[in-house]
């Protein structure tokens, strides 16, 4: 996975809030690239302020347990946002939504947040949100048109998400009209997948819980195969995607009866 500077650094985050500490030379090994890169990527990470560099390593910052999922939000900031709001125009009044972690949820989550027909619909509230992305959760309890539904579950800091059979237990008693997923990967013949198991646990009880399952994927993860699967093609009805998403990436998607958007 030597891949870009942006994909190692994010990885490094990643590997520094689950862990506490960077090695160079097991990063090095586990990244397959030399240590003198994981050297040059972590002087990068101080600089930023984001890690602290340490003898044969770094550590991650008191304050920035957060930061691998806010360092992702910064990459396809601006198609995250078009995907968002065009995503979020697909709720009505009265819906019951359900959303799961990752940056481009979160921008769905504000889109919705922010609609002036939901806040002056009359309906008190007029939309019910289904999470278990505390992030998102922490955004939507002071919106006074949203009833917030909160999973259980354990707490992954990399990412936010509640996991577990706390979370996907609370699933099996509620429907929702639309549940918007990110996604790791979205492929035509691997369907949506995560990098994580107990994450695309939960991500599929709620597909399975929903009338309508959309898919919110920017052009990097089209094609691309993560660890675990969330649901087949066949279970998603709606993607939408970012303008620059080439025909050759979409059309397997349309091709399966996926509807594609691009925002």
């Amino acid at each position: 996975m030597a891949g870009s500077a942006q994909a190692r650094w994010s990885a490094l985050l990643e590997k520094a809030t689950r862990d506490g500490r960077i090695e160079v030379e097991t990063a090095a090994a586990d990244l397959g690239v030399s240590a003198a890169t994981i050297r040059r990527d972590l002087d990068e990470l101080a600089r930023q302020q984001m890690v602290t560099r340490t003898h044969g390593g770094a550590v991650i910052n008191a304050i920035a347990y957060d930061l691998p999922l806010r360092y992702k939000a910064s990459k396809h900031a601006r198609e995250k946002e078009r995907i968002a709001h065009v995503a979020a125009g697909l709720v009505g009044a009265g819906a019951v939504v359900g959303l799961n972690g990752g940056t481009t949820t979160t921008e769905v989550a504000r889109a919705l947040a922010t609609r002036r027909d939901l806040m002056e619909s009359g309906e008190d509230p007029s939309l019910t949100v289904v999470t278990n992305a505390l992030n998102i959760a922490n955004e939507l309890v002071v919106r006074r048109h949203v009833k917030l539904v909160v999973t259980g579950g354990v707490a992954r800091p990399a990412s936010y998400e509640l996991i577990g059979p706390l979370a996907t237990d609370l699933l099996v008693e509620i429907t929702l009209d639309h549940v918007f997923l990110g996604v790791d990967g979205l492929d035509a013949t691997q369907g949506a997948t995560a990098g994580h198991e107990g994450e695309a646990s939960i991500n599929r009880a709620l597909a399975r819980r929903a009338r309508q399952v959309v898919v919110v994927a920017d052009t990097s993860k089209l094609g691309e195969r993560a660890f675990a699967r969330i649901c087949p093609v066949e279970e998603i009805h709606v993607l939408v995607t970012d303008q620059h998403a080439p025909r050759a990436l979409t059309d397997p998607f349309a091709a399966a009866g996926v509807e594609v958007i691009r925002a």
